[in-house]
Order: C-alpha cells, then structure tokens, then sequence
C-alpha cells in the first residue's frame, strides 16, 4: 500500500488508485497518516475536520469516516478504535512524506562531509516525491495546521539541493531556476544569495549585486528590516571578488550526537522575534526604561535579584507589540541562551490554548514533538507541559516575550520558574494581580511622536509641507501609532496625494476607519476584534454610550441610558477602562469619576453595531 501527502492525498495499492470521496475522508486519512502510528484523539479529529464548530453527530460522523476508511483500504490497514481516538497500522506501506524526510535527512548528512554528488541526487530525489502542493484535498482546517511546515521543509530542501549544485558549479544551469525562486519568494535571502553567486560565478557581477539592492528594497518595504548578516556577506563577497568557484563549506545543523537529554534535539539557541522595526519612531523614555529594566549586571545575578517581569499594558493599537519588539532586539545580547516569542491570542481575539503555547515554546528549546505526547498520543496535560517547561527553562538566560495576554491565569502557566529568564509581555488589560511585574502603561502619542512616526514612513517633506493637514492627520488618528502608520503608508503609496486630502477623508467620520486600513494596517479591524470579545449585552451597553458621541460622561449620567443602577453601571464602565476600551478623564469635585470614549474606539463600536455615527443620544447632564 502506498500513500502521498505531497501532492493530493490519495491511497495506491499497486497500480490501483483507491477512490476517497470528499475531503473530509481525505483529511480523517492525512491526520491519521501524520500522526505516525499514535493514537489521533476524537478532539483533534474534530477540531481537524469542522474547526471550531463540530456539528453535535460529530462522533457518528467520525465513526463513519473510519468504517468507509476500513472498507476501502483493506485487511492491509488497520483503522483500531483506541481511547480517545483511533490509529491507523499499516505494516509494511510507504507514506511519500515519511519517505522524503528520510531522503532529505541523508541529503543533508551528505553535504554537511562534502560529498556534494551524492547530497544533489538524494535531495533531488527527495523533492521528486512531490506532486503539487501538500494536502490538496483536506479540510482548510487540517491545511493550515499542518502545510506551513511542509511546505518550509521542501523549501529548505530546494535550498540544500541548489548549495549542492552550486559546489559541483552547475552554476550556469541554476540561473533560471533561482531567477524564478526569488521572484516568488522575495523575503527567503538564503535563495537570494545563491543566485548573488550563480551570476556572479557567470561572470555577471552588476547583476549579482543589482539582485542585492532589490532584495534589500523588498525587505524594507514588506517586513521593514535590513538584510540578515549572511545576505549581507554574500554583498561584501561580490564588492571583494571572493566568491570563488570553489566549494563552499556548508552552514547546517549538525546532525552528531550531543550530551543533553534523549528527549531534546540539538538545540541552538533559539530566536523567534519578529523583525525588528525599521521606522520606529518615539517612546524615548518607556524604551530607556525598558531596556534598562531588562539589563542586570553579574552582582545583581549574584545577589539574586528579583525576576525581570515587564508588563506593558494599553488599548488597542497603541504600539505595545512593536516597543516590546524593538526593546527585545536591543537588550538581545543580554539573552544568550535564546529569545522566545508566542502570541497568546489568535487573530480574531480569541485566546489561545496555553497548552498549545507551551507546546510551541518547548519545540523552540529543542523538546522532540513525541516527547511532549502522553503514551496514548494525545498532548501531555497542562500541569505535565508546565512541569517540563520550567525544567527546559531552568537556569537558562533567555528573554521570553509573550504578546497580547488575556489574563493572569493565562500568564501563570507561562512563566519561568527562575529568575535567569526575563519575561516581557504586552496586554490590553492591566495584569496587576500577577506577582512581580512592572507595569509601563502606554498612552496614545502626543503630536510631536505621531509627526515623527508619520515623517519616519510617507517621508519629511509630504509632512513639512503642509503642517496643517499633517496636525489634522494626526487628530484623526488620535494618536494611535497602528492608525498613524495606515495613513501614512496609505500616502506613501501615492505620492501624487496632497496630505490634505487624506485629511479631509479622515474628517469624516463615516469613513474614517476604511481610510485607515491599508493591508494588514487596520485599527478598525483591531478595536473591532477587542469590542466583540465583551458579552453581548456588555456590548450592547457600550454601543449605547458610543452613541451618545464624544462627550464626558460619569456614572450617574449612563446610568439612566443603560437603565442600570449607579453602582452597577460604575462597575461596568470600570470593567472597561480595565479592558482598555474606555478611558479615565478625571474625578470631579464631588469625587465621582469621568469617563471618555477614545474616538476611534467609539467609532469602532458605533460600526461594529452597524449603528449611524452620529450622536443620536445624549447623556443627561453630560460634560
């Protein structure tokens, strides 16, 4: 029996292809097939097939996936009922992804001792096995769970192959081929670097290093980071003439044994980061602040100073992720053993599975993925994951950056146990229960940093010249940095826009958030994400008081709106500036708070509700 992942799935019992109907029986088969022989639990199975929604028969309905499954495959492959899920045995079959890591596994081994024939024959062998994009026929569900990481490893297999190539200086036939990579995938600078020596190994240096500027463009532009350090090598290599004929040593993994424990594979330290951020602009002091709270000193190590746990809180778009990244990257040298990153909520604002995080995390120190499943191949529970986490963790200086936490509780099972590890986190609440944490809240920008942020991307002179449209710009955004940033990369996208007439698109309210949101840039979409997670009368009452419009506004005067007692609506409105979603204006001199509505978060909830932005209520005695 035969069956291939690397292409559509399908089942092959010798020339015979098996007839799977639908990509449900596909996918309960793929699932099965990557599991490796381990038990694939009901809950995976479900979550793999529906998602989010299993349908209530779900149980009945997996049932019969695997009888039709059994019936197709034959006595060849058993499909056995094992608690909690099922198991697929085929002795003796071939699985074309098992296969291909093999080949590749070898290929590498080959080019790491230099035997560069033999590594091109194995890999090209290898990538052979595929027949189109991985998991063609399965449930978006399963495809997105599992083909980033295929499709990384066939890349990663095409780069091998081409290293192997390039030493055996077949450079001449590589062009086209790297010529087209790079074309399609324009961030990967290790493609991009063999085809710097392909030309220049032709004797096409102008084109090699034209292939680097283009290359240093693209990255600015779509991640807005510099060319990594072996990019920038491969550059100097070309201005130098030291790009030689000659094989060059291959940087990999090694694959020798190592004296750590059986459960872990080799680690490097880890790094995770997202690219650092090349137009950065204000936070002078909560950065200096940072950084230096982050920075301790061998005394301090010694006398066993407290751990560095950093929290930084504020709404929505107020830039907490991209000051914690570009403190992260400044204090990395601080961090020797690795700096970690997890998102600790999905993009829709639902938060994630901490198991799922410390999964991810334990991996990214080396843990083997068989080492973090139980004996009947379901996840290891939460308290084991959280055991052999600050075991891994234990001793080690690492930075941990955890972005966009939902709650202590979900903070708690993530921390180190340790004080070696720093941790730096980012949320929309205001974790102050959690012990040890310093928190740097963060406000939206005043006018000075929101011109720079907005000078730092559509350019000086766009905001020099016309002040008055850029202070307009900036009052529209409220200074919000995700906001700022929309605008100006909206501008800097057409350069043949007055920034006057962004600001009068932004004046209106009506279409103000549209007008902010430029490609992933979208702090309607982001406020919006925020305001959905309230339960649904919670909701309900804050689009009541959005549409009261901007004003000031206390307890006692929404109470009456909300129909809700005083201490009640206090405790509501509370509950907001708790979630970042409203804020403090101030204590009147009966000692009674006042609150406001960021505008945009106001407009954001007015259209979440579909409702007209307009003030079409009033608070009665409103400031």
């Amino acid at each position: 029996m035969e069956f291939q992942l690397l292409g559509p799935v399908e089942a092959r019992e010798g020339t015979r292809r098996i007839a799977l109907s639908g990509s449900k029986a596909h996918t309960v088969l793929a699932v099965l097939l990557l599991a490796r022989g381990r038990v694939v639990g009901d809950d995976r199975l479900s979550s793999l097939l529906w998602g989010w929604e299993p349908p209530v028969t779900m149980n009945a309905q997996i049932y019969t996936y695997i009888s039709r499954l059994r019936k197709l495959l034959g006595p060849g492959v058993e499909l056995i009922r094992r608690q909690p899920g099922y198991q697929l045995i085929a002795e003796g079959a071939t699985v074309d992804a098992v296969e291909f890591e093999r080949l590749d596994r070898q290929g590498r081994k080959a080019l790491e001792e230099r035997r560069f024939a033999e590594a091109e024959e194995l890999l090209r062998r290898a990538l052979d096995l595929w027949q189109g994009p991985a998991l063609a026929n399965v449930t978006p569900y399963l495809a997105e769970a599992e083909l980033p990481q295929l499709e990384e490893a066939r890349m990663s297999a095409v780069e091998h192959r081409i290293e192997a190539d390039l030493a055996l200086a077949r450079h001449r036939r590589l062009v086209p081929e790297l010529t087209g990579l790079v074309g399609e995938f324009p961030v990967r600078e290790r493609l991009r670097g063999q085809l710097m020596t392909a030309l220049y190994r032709c004797g096409r240096q102008a084109e090699a290093l034209r292939t680097y500027h283009e290359g240093r463009k693209v990255l600015a532009e779509e991640l807005g980071v510099d060319p990594g350090s072996e990019l920038t090598a491969k550059y100097q290599a070309v201005l130098s003439g030291e790009l030689s004929l000659l094989p060059e040593p291959a940087h990999l993994p090694t694959s020798a044994p190592h004296s750590g424990p059986p459960s872990a594979v080799a680690p490097m330290s880890p790094v995770m980061l997202p690219p650092d951020i090349a137009d950065f602009a204000g936070r002078k002091t909560q950065f200096t602040e940072l950084c230096a709270q982050l920075t301790d000193t061998p005394a301090d190590r010694r006398a066993g100073a407290r751990p560095r746990r950093l929290l930084i809180s504020g709404m929505a778009g107020v830039g907490k992720t991209a000051l914690a990244v570009r403190v992260a990257h400044a204090v990395a040298a601080e961090f020797p053993d690795g700096l970690l990153h997890a998102r600790l909520r999905h993009r829709d604002g639902t938060v994630k599975d901490s198991g799922q995080v410390l999964s991810h995390l334990l991996r990214a120190l080396g843990e083997r993925p068989e080492a973090l499943l139980s004996p009947d191949g379901s996840r290891l529970q939460l308290d084991e994951l959280i055991h052999l986490y600050r075991t891994r963790t234990a001793g080690r200086r690492l930075l941990l950056f955890l972005d966009d936490a939902a709650s202590e509780l979900q903070l708690d099972a993530l921390l180190p146990a340790t004080a070696d590890a720093a941790v730096l986190v980012t949320s929309r609440n205001r974790q102050s229960a959690v012990p040890g944490f310093r928190t740097t809240p963060l406000y939206p920008m005043d006018g000075s940093e929101s011109l720079a942020l907005l000078s730092a991307i559509a350019g000086v002179s766009r905001i020099v010249t016309e002040p008055q449209a850029s202070r307009a710009l900036v009052d529209a955004c409220g200074g919000l940095p995700l906001a700022l940033r929309a605008a100006a990369t909206r501008l800097a996208a057409r350069p043949h826009w007055p920034a006057s007439r962004l600001a009068r698109n932004l004046a209106q309210p009506v279409t103000r958030l549209a007008e902010l949101h430029v490609g992933d840039l979208d702090i309607g979409g982001r406020l919006g994400s925020a305001l959905r997670l309230l339960p649904p009368h919670e909701l309900e009452f804050t689009r009541a008081l959005a549409s009261c419009g901007p004003a000031v506004f206390s307890a006692s005067a929404a109470a009456p709106l909300l129909c809700r007692s005083e201490s009640a609506t206090e405790e509501f409105l509370e509950r907001l500036v708790e979630k970042s979603l409203l804020e403090m204006s101030g204590i009147d001199a009966a000692g009674e708070p006042h609150y406001r509505f960021h505008e945009l978060v106001r407009l954001a909830a007015l259209d979440s509700g579909g409702l007209a932005l307009v003030a079409n209520r009033t608070f009665s005695g409103a400031s």
